[in-house]
């Protein structure tokens, strides 16, 4: 029985602005989105039914229908109609290693994952712009995870513009694992505090858009200048998040007091990332945050910045 194993990367938001609503009820975004190698493992087989079938060690993932991965299968099953009633069902097993609910696009990557390792195991020979146009109908983020690296992403999140990959840094993960951010509450607060500023114009959105593409970030991403990549992460959602969180504002702090780069709250959080220059140096300051705060709550991951999205396992 023919199967799979995919390793499918966890991402952090280098930058990340809203413009203005949209007419479909989400936000007009502007991004920079960076892979990490800290990532779950996907193994995927096909089933002797024709049911879909999911398994996870992490007891907070779900395993039925509203899992992201199930989701992935059940498209492809929809989309491929012949093709799944010829090879039959797929058994799904998921191994967590990017943390739940914490903004780093773990149960994206897992569904992008299942994707790809679909598309190998029935021998479709999908492009990668056919792979993201259907990870766009199950999320934004996931046609990133499908080709991970370093991209610019606008629209809800889902048109991307792959540009220098930027993998020669580490980064500290942090999370406190009794706080879940909504993400829906998050973009919904933003609207409520700040629309007074979105833009309406559709050449007044390309032109913000296109600030980013040739503003100070993207230029010191290309030009692989790690200091001012530090110093330029931004991210709207701090604004609403970090008021209402006061312990990721603290902990935002506590990094900010450090010898690291910079630091951020990932997407909607509650993740906060600080970039390092060396692999020693974020061990020597996650481990510096982590006496300062002595939060027993608090927990820590040190990994390097990625050029890859979702790829086979080769052991």
């Amino acid at each position: 029985m023919q199967s799979y194993s995919l390793i499918a990367p966890g991402k952090i938001n280098l930058y990340l602005e809203i413009i203005g609503d949209r007419d479909d009820g989400f936000h007009e975004l502007v991004m920079l989105l960076q892979s990490i190698e800290l990532a779950d493992r996907i193994d995927i087989k096909a089933s002797d039914t024709q049911a879909i079938t999911l398994h996870c060690n992490h007891p907070q993932v779900p395993t039925d229908q509203t899992n992201l991965a199930y989701r992935a299968a059940k498209l492809m099953c929809q989309t491929f109609p012949e093709v799944y009633a010829n090879y039959g069902g797929i058994d799904i097993t998921i191994t967590k290693n990017i943390p739940v609910a914490a903004g780093l696009a773990g149960g994206s990557s897992d569904a992008a994952a299942v994707l790809v390792g679909i598309d190998l195991m029935w021998k479709l020979g999908l492009t990668k712009p056919e792979l993201e146009d259907l990870a766009g109908k199950l999320g934004s983020d996931i046609p990133f995870c499908i080709s991970g690296g370093t991209a610019i992403a606008t629209g809800r999140g889902e048109k991307l513009d792959p540009i220098q990959d930027l993998n020669n840094l580490w980064v500290i993960l942090a999370k406190h694992n009794n706080i879940s951010v909504s993400t829906p509450w998050a973009y919904q607060t933003y609207r409520q505090n700040y629309s007074n500023s979105y833009v309406r114009e559709p050449k007044d959105v390309k032109m913000r858009q296109e600030l980013v593409n040739s503003g100070a970030l993207v230029t010191a991403i290309i030009n692989q200048n790690s200091q001012k990549i530090g110093k330029l992460l931004y991210n709207d959602l701090e604004k609403v998040v970090l008021p209402e969180y006061p312990v990721v504002a603290q902990l935002k702090s506590a990094f900010a007091s450090s010898e690291a780069l910079g630091t951020m709250m990932s997407g909607s959080g509650p993740t906060v990332f600080a970039i390092c220059q060396t692999q020693s140096q974020a061990k020597t300051i996650a481990k510096q945050v982590r006496d300062t705060l002595a939060q027993p709550n608090l927990d820590f991951w040190v990994t390097k910045l990625s050029n890859s999205g979702i790829q086979l396992q080769t052991d």
